[in-house]
């Protein structure tokens, strides 16, 4: 059964050599993807650039007006990690109408997985980590006022804590944040989620697994969710640059599996977001991110998902 995978070129955007963001993983996932024949007889969904009232859900007005401007203030720049450009922007906009996208087809679908996104680090008044906009608060907020949800639940596997989310769905009622990361990564100081599990360093593939089986029954149980977005980062890798755990593959796959599986056992929609991984590999790193999409297959499988092809700009 086919699974539906959303995907822009813009994307990958252009960034000096060397940099420490592997932007061209982005364009390797989708080259991925097509090579082995995850998308069967379709297409990639590609969506449309969120437009501004879409960004300004979650984020500042002035700082959004910033970012489409490029015209981000330098400190704010360099606490981001990339140079303000419009082409930089645009990728920002790109991946968070992919995320966007991403949410409605999960609704429709039951399962959908963007091929970016996942930038948690970005908070309610500025980005960070190499986060402009924090997409899966957008899409979010753009559902709940479409009136396609209320309640979400966001399951966040990055290795780094999701601090930009927590802050944006800090008290809210509607939104609960669990974030499962590395304790002594970055962010240095965190903002809290409604649960937060902070991981020791070093920790292994059946450990990691059982702290996430202790805590996503109950939550799923909890409200009546309308959907569930998964953070799917895959800097747990033990061979990850910008990781501390040490999970191997197939502790990535069956984290995946675990999550996916899970929550559609009970009916919940779940939009997968790429997330987190880092390795002068390009190759290597990909084929790591595509667990994602070949597990969301799978689980699509098992569970008689529907069959759907690609469509340009569907919302």
């Amino acid at each position: 059964m086919a699974v539906p995978f959303v995907h822009h070129p813009a994307y990958c955007a252009d960034l000096p050599a060397n940099h420490r963001f592997p932007m061209d993983k982005f364009r390797a996932v989708a080259e991925l993807i097509r090579l082995e024949g995850l998308l069967g007889e379709g297409d990639f969904f590609r969506p449309r650039p969120a437009p501004f009232e879409w960004v300004a859900l979650a984020h500042d007005p002035d700082y959004v007006d910033q970012v489409f401007s490029a015209e981000v203030p330098e400190k704010i720049a360099r606490e981001i990690g990339f140079p303000m450009r419009t082409d930089i922007a645009l990728r920002a906009r790109c991946a968070t109408g992919g995320t966007v996208l991403t949410g409605y087809l999960a609704l429709e679908h039951g399962l959908a997985c963007n091929t970016a996104g996942g930038s948690h680090h970005a908070r309610r008044t500025h980005g960070a980590g190499f986060c402009v906009f924090n997409d899966v608060a957008v899409a979010i907020k753009v559902l709940q006022a479409d009136g396609a949800i209320r309640k979400a639940l966001v399951i966040d596997l990055d290795v780094h804590q999701g601090d930009g989310t927590a802050d944006i769905f800090s008290g809210d009622p509607d939104v609960f944040t669990l974030s499962m990361h590395s304790e002594k990564n970055y962010p240095v100081r965190k903002v809290p989620s409604h649960l937060d599990i902070a991981l020791p360093d070093g920790l292994e593939d059946i450990a990691y697994l059982q702290k996430l089986q202790d805590v996503l029954p109950d939550l799923l149980k909890r409200e009546p969710w309308d959907i569930v977005f998964y953070n799917a980062g895959v800097d747990p890798y033990e061979g990850d640059r910008l990781g501390r755990l040490a999970l191997t593959r197939d502790g990535l796959r069956n984290r995946d599996r675990y999550v996916i599986e899970t929550v559609r056992r009970v009916g919940i929609p779940l939009a997968g977001v790429l997330g987190g991984g880092y390795s002068t590999d390009i190759d290597e790193l990909a084929d790591r991110h595509v667990s994602l999409h070949r597990v969301a297959l799978s689980v699509a499988g098992q569970t008689g998902g529907e069959l759907v092809s690609g469509a340009d700009d569907v919302y």
